[in-house]
């Protein structure tokens, strides 16, 4: 809630390893790695590495983006190297839909990431899933799954030569706007079906 540049959390190397501790203690099977951009913490890596010694799957919820900024060159080929499941929110197959939701720029981005990571087996090798994920702009609820995949995976690689695993469609709550349009909104799609 509120995130955004001028926020400055970060988890603590303790508290990454009290979640390494938590797996070695527990009966771990997937650790699903998030925020704005999980790659920013300086203890990515390590916990990555850490987790994948003991067994554990990792997810990354990547924002694609982050494969192209300086400093972040080899990213790519970590996750690969550590079959680290990548998890990225492509809001639409369209150019002008992504840049009205995520701004200018950002949808090349994402297209020039999913190249980079299709080119390290991602979306190919069945040790590199690729999964991508569709949410609405705004508060509606999204189309139905399968055949929105479909579409997704037709577009992508007629476009661009694109491959990936799967696509999750999810619904996003705003949760400072309000609550109860969002709930209105649903039980009238709900008497709709």
């Amino acid at each position: 809630m509120n995130a955004g540049p001028s926020r400055h959390e970060q988890m603590s190397r303790e508290n990454v390893n009290a979640i390494l501790k938590y797996i070695r203690n527990n009966p771990v099977r997937t650790l699903d790695l998030t925020g704005g951009a999980p790659e920013l913490n300086p203890s990515f890596k390590y916990l990555i590495g850490e987790a994948r010694k003991l067994g554990v799957e990792v997810i990354d919820r990547c924002n694609l983006t982050i494969l192209l900024e300086p400093g972040f060159d080899g990213l790519g080929s970590f996750l690969a190297e550590h079959n680290v499941v990548i998890t990225a929110s492509l809001p639409c197959y369209s150019e002008q839909n992504v840049e009205v939701q995520r701004g200018k720029g950002v949808y090349l981005d994402s297209i020039s990431a999913l190249k980079k990571l299709n080119s390290l087996g991602y979306g190919k090798d069945s040790d590199k899933r690729l999964n991508l994920v569709f949410n609405p702009d705004g508060i509606k609820l999204p189309p139905e799954q399968s055949g929105l995949e479909r579409e997704y995976k037709s577009e992508l690689y007629a476009q661009h030569g694109i491959v990936f695993n799967n696509l999750y469609t999810i619904t996003i709550i705003p949760l400072k706007g309000s609550i109860t349009q969002v709930f209105r909104r649903l039980e009238l799609r709900i008497r709709e079906a």
